[in-house]
């Protein structure tokens, strides 16, 4: 089999712990506004896109603003967060340097596009991408796979020559529907099911032991 053409990495989950800040700024403007938050309301966003995430807290949890108003108001609270403190996962820099330096780079994230270039500038690492997408770009979030293709697009490679790191269940349907090849990294928090899991190539324990001969090895299976 041929070399891959480029390694697209997930951002929240594979190269941030930022789950947590995403409920947290979420869950404060569900409460600032008078509506209901609801245990399995993180879960059930996982993937989704900005205007999917916005029209659920809308819809389900009773925020009572717009989608755009929604969105805004939380890209703004998790930007506070991360400029106070970077959560990005130890090796996870380490990881995207070594592989930009034999791979072109693409990110597909469910996370806001302010919200990437933030984290991408914020973690000296906007050199290392040549192509980033938003699924609030597509149109549809994950698990469908269009942000999956769109990066491959952007990068102009077949999206079956291209590896996808990943951490939730999602995030893996998304990337083996789009045709790739898939690295899990199982989100702690919000582990995939064992027959989701199935369906990557390769599962790692975490982001710093992904490592060249990793891909490597995917291009001899």
């Amino acid at each position: 089999m041929s070399a891959p053409a480029a390694v697209i990495f997930d951002l929240d989950g594979v190269l941030l712990d930022s789950e947590a800040a995403w409920s947290d700024a979420r869950r404060e403007l569900v409460e600032e506004t008078g509506g209901s938050w609801r245990a399995d309301a993180p879960r059930a966003m996982l993937g989704m896109s900005s205007v999917e995430w916005s029209r659920y807290m809308r819809e389900h949890l009773g925020v009572p603003l717009g989608d755009e108003e929604i969105s805004r108001a939380v890209v703004e609270r998790l930007e506070r967060l991360y400029r106070d403190r970077l959560p990005l996962l130890p090796g996870a820099r380490e990881a995207v340097v070594s592989l930009a330096s034999r791979w072109p780079l693409g990110l597909a994230s469910s996370a806001n596009r302010p919200i990437i270039e933030l984290v991408l500038e914020l973690a000296k690492l906007v050199r290392c991408f040549k192509a980033t997408v938003s699924s609030e770009e597509v149109a549809r979030g994950k698990p469908a796979p269009d942000v999956y293709l769109e990066a491959a697009r952007r990068l102009s490679c077949e999206p079956r020559r291209c590896t996808a790191v990943e951490d939730s269940a999602n995030g893996i349907r998304a990337a083996a529907a789009a045709g790739m090849k898939v690295i899990a990294i199982p989100n702690a928090d919000f582990p995939p099911a064992r027959d989701v899991l199935g369906r990557a190539d390769i599962a790692l324990s975490s982001i710093d032991a992904l490592e060249p001969r990793i891909l490597e090895g995917l291009e001899r299976s």
